[in-house]
């Protein structure tokens, strides 16, 4: 996905305002298995994916529990440091190469202070960041692990193909055996 994409599906952006955001944006690439944030650091940089996917994680003492899955067009941050510059609980681990679009969130809240559709853009970002939150945890308390599946699938069909199974059974809350049951009722 190109970063004007990802910029317009966020919040359309006047040229002007669309030119000054992208000049404080840069391509970087890294390998498979890159962990791109990391647990008890303060991050400073956003990301948007042009190409690859990603898990966002929480390390604990049994095993890791997957919590988001980020494919082309979304966006990679820590919400703690991002908006509170707070040490982040979270990994991000690359689960190709990927193609990133980087964004350091000090020039970003500079630009919040000199163009008001940037900062309007940046109030769609975090609401839209919000609402992903919410599902997540509606459809963690209201689904059944079978429901949860199906939404996935309905919204990231090709994330089966992509992703360790081990992976995805964690982000549903679920054993990879008890995957392996739902995807045979298929």
């Amino acid at each position: 996905m190109t970063i004007d994409e990802i910029i317009a599906q966020i919040h359309n952006l006047p040229a002007n305002s669309m030119a000054a955001l992208k000049n404080n944006i840069f391509d970087v690439s890294y390998p498979k298995n890159h962990i791109l944030l990391k647990a008890d650091k303060i991050e400073t940089s956003i990301y948007f994916i042009k190409k690859g996917i990603v898990r966002a994680f929480a390390p604990q003492k049994e095993k890791d529990v997957t919590f988001w899955f980020g494919e082309e067009g979304e966006t990679i941050l820590s919400m703690r440091s991002y908006v509170e510059r707070e040490r982040s609980y979270e990994n991000v681990e690359l689960l190709e190469d990927c193609e990133l679009y980087e964004l350091k969130i000090e020039r970003l809240n500079e630009l919040y202070n000199q163009d008001i559709n940037i900062a309007n853009w940046g109030r769609k970002l975090a609401e839209k960041e919000l609402l992903k939150l919410e599902s997540r945890f509606v459809s963690t308390e209201l689904l059944s692990a079978k429901e949860r599946y199906d939404g996935l699938m309905s919204d990231s069909p090709s994330l089966i193909q992509r992703a360790p199974l081990k992976y995805i059974a964690s982000y549903l809350g679920i054993t990879p055996v008890s995957l392996s049951r739902i995807r045979k009722e298929k």
